[in-house]
């Protein structure tokens, strides 16, 4: 029995599966911002007693949060102390110049407004490592204990050690260790050879500084949340996912909570491929949109992207982490919307959260969100009770948009929601846009997976901004993180910098530290209870020409590391260098930089989204009426729309829009012109085509006039 559980800024998402029984069952609760902890628990308490079980029950417990995401972005992090080589004190402030504005010299820096570690706080001793390895001066040991004294002096909550080419020999780095345990054992550790050993000094520096940030108050969550849950009687281990795509055992993410930045948002993705996927679709969008933000995933074939190790920063600062290309942007259901100082409607990034939420929750929210605008337009009815449990005032939400947008703007109320709508589907278009056509991807030829409990009240709109042919909903679209969870591998993800052309003399030294890296991912997965049959290593490339200044990734093949296996790294770099620049250039040297190895432990995919028995018979004409607004002809008219409820609706369905598909979760909007499909996964797949030709028609007859 498996139980996954996604904790966003307005609702914590859990759904629990019994593999034998062959059922699933979906719950929301409310978060607790300042305890997320407090909403996982409740909300297991409260699916298990839907379950009739006893939460001893469930066997496997796998969990995204967007606790470390959260530390950094609202600079709440620990105390932190460094210890660094001598003459290397301010690399964390110069950093690498990207100023946001290019030509003021006047600015206040991100990282410098806000350090990682404050400049009194980061000690040098006297140390020197080569860059090929070997030891040029001692390390100062004296000087390293006096400062570990003073830290601790200054009450810090972590240390986090970074030498100059610590990649290449850790000699210093790991005596350093020693002595911190030795004089402040109850510190936290960052230590650079564990966390990063890999060259390029400031985002090295950075890195390590960042996981130390991030630590103390991270694993303290992980380790309160894995004591409540034992508690309560769960046995099973705490997986947590990570940003690399994979999961994490409960003791690795307190070790290293740097891996943990885009928990949340990875495990979205992971949902919609697998949801596209069973619909038959390989190329994927994902959108989903929660309480507070939208996250953005393009998968060409099904496969996650990953971003360049350059540009995979959180916030202000750089964390060189493996990390799933998704753009994670400030659209979600509680995105307030209002006029600014200028007299310009803008909706978002600010949202109303869980507290005080929409003004429709009646907790004391006064400002109009999205769903407000929803609610509005008919899309949310204001009898139905959100996730399940929270009734709805549709008056507070028309009280809201009069007072602070119609009013203002001197516009009709229903109007002004609308419009809030349009804008914030224009900002998703904008952020899709930049994913996809500007990365070389067509969006005509993708399927947009709608995920999130806002996710279907937008998608065919942003389908047909885009062309987009196919929207499909998950069964479960406002869980669909915490559906990925389940189908998620355990991975670690190893590297070292290598430095080496891809030549024959350089053969030796590849297979020396692949064979490395190996064993260490297989002891690490055997520790987590992996066997022989359920781990898989891959390997992968940092390679550049030589020359240049920055490397791209390459999947590298298995099987002996000879001239042979050479050859084909260097022509996978080829392509990939001509997909990412347009050009390829065979006759210069491959360098490979770094290697990587991911260790992965295969976990069975028991997610509940098995086929659905033959359909029964359904009649679409008994569906509920009730009217909604949609732009009809460039005009807001009220519509007549059928109400159905998603659990009545058998697979093999077809309705013809407009449709309105509502579900404890999350609601589905199905504008005219769409014809929806279920399908035997319980999928909803949308056919825009006719709607998306219907707008090119228009587009075409205004540019002819």
């Amino acid at each position: 029995m498996k139980i996954g559980v996604d904790v966003g800024g307005t609702f914590t998402d859990l759904i629990l599966v019994d593999p034998q029984g062959g059922k699933s069952i979906v719950h929301k609760v409310p978060s607790t911002p300042k305890d997320p902890s407090e909403a996982v628990i409740q909300g297991v308490f409260e699916i298990c007693e839907m379950a009739n079980i006893h939460p001893g029950q469930i066997e496997q417990f796998f969990h995204g949060t967007t606790v470390a995401t959260n530390i950094v972005l609202e600079h709440n992090g620990a105390s932190v102390g460094m210890v660094t080589t001598e003459g290397f004190r301010d690399v964390l402030h110069i950093a690498r110049h990207k100023r946001p504005y290019n030509f003021s010299l006047y600015q206040d820096l991100p990282w410098q407004k806000y350090p990682l570690v404050k400049r009194r706080n980061r000690l040098v001793v006297s140390e020197r490592i080569t860059a090929d390895g070997d030891v040029l001066i001692p390390l100062d040991e004296e000087k390293t204990r006096e400062h570990i004294r003073k830290l601790k002096e200054a009450k810090v909550d972590a240390i986090a050690v970074c030498f100059l080419f610590s990649f290449k020999n850790p000699q210093h780095e790991n005596r350093v260790k020693e002595i911190i345990l030795e004089e402040y054992p109850d510190v936290f550790l960052s230590i650079s050879n564990e966390v990063l050993p890999q060259y390029r000094e400031y985002e090295r520096f950075s890195t390590v500084a960042l996981n130390a940030f991030i630590g103390p108050k991270t694993s303290k969550y992980i380790k309160k949340l894995k004591k409540n849950l034992e508690d309560m009687g769960v046995k099973s281990e705490l997986h947590l996912m990570q940003s690399n795509g994979g999961i994490a055992t409960s003791e690795m993410a307190a070790e290293k909570p740097i891996n943990l930045l885009l928990s949340g948002p990875v495990a979205g993705l992971i949902g919609g491929i697998k949801a596209a996927q069973n619909a038959g679709f390989k190329n994927v969008i994902t959108l989903d949109i929660g309480g507070t933000s939208a996250d953005i995933g393009v998968a060409p074939g099904g496969e996650m992207r990953m971003r360049h190790l350059l540009d995979t920063r959180i916030g202000q600062y750089n964390a060189m982490i493996p990390m799933v290309d998704i753009d994670t942007i400030g659209a979600g259901g509680g995105s307030i919307a209002y006029v600014d100082e200028g007299g310009i409607f803008r909706v978002g990034p600010q949202s109303a959260g869980a507290d005080p939420g929409p003004a429709c929750y009646n907790r004391g929210g006064i400002l109009p969100t999205s769903t407000d605008a929803n609610v509005l337009l008919g899309r949310i009815q204001g009898e139905n009770r959100l996730a399940g449990s929270m009734q709805l005032k549709p008056e507070l939400s028309e009280k809201a948009y009069q007072e602070h947008i119609a009013e203002k703007l001197n516009m009709d109320v229903r109007e002004a929601a609308a419009g809030a709508l349009k804008i914030m589907t224009h900002n998703m278009v904008n952020a899709i846009e930049m994913n996809s056509v500007r990365k070389g991807y067509d969006p005509r030829e993708f399927t947009l997976v709608a995920a999130g409990g806002a996710g279907p009240l937008f998608a065919c709109d942003i389908a047909e901004e885009l062309n987009i042919p196919y929207v499909v909903v998950p069964p479960f679209p406002g869980i669909t993180a915490a559906i990925g969870l389940l189908g998620t591998d355990i991975t670690y993800e190893s590297v070292s910098t290598v430095w080496s052309s891809l030549k024959t003399g350089s053969i030796q030294k590849l297979r020396h530290e692949f064979a490395r890296l190996e064993e260490q991912a297989i002891a690490s997965l055997k520790a987590d209870g992996m066997s022989n049959d359920k781990i898989i290593l891959k390997r992968v490339c940092d390679c550049r020409y030589e020359g240049q200044g920055y490397e791209l990734r390459v999947d590298a093949p298995a099987g002996e590391i000879n001239e042979a296996w050479a050859e084909e790294v260097k022509n996978a770099f080829h392509a990939v260098h001509e997909r990412e620049y347009a050009s390829k250039f065979e006759d210069q040297e491959v360098i490979a930089i770094n290697i990587r190895l991911i260790g992965v432990g295969v976990v069975t995919d028991e997610s509940g989204l098995a086929p659905q028995p033959e359909a029964l018979k359904f009649n679409p004409a008994n569906g509920k009426k009730g009217f909604v607004y949609f732009w009809v002809n460039d005009r807001l008219e009220e519509v007549e729309t059928s109400f159905y409820h998603r659990s009545d609706i058998p697979y093999g369905t077809q309705l013809i829009g407009p449709a309105i598909i509502q579900q404890k979760d999350s609601t589905t909007v199905i504008p005219p012109l769409c014809k929806a499909i279920f399908d035997e996964y319980g999928n909803i797949v949308i056919d825009m085509k006719e709607k998306n030709a219907s707008k090119n028609q228009k587009l075409v007859a205004m540019v002819s006039k």
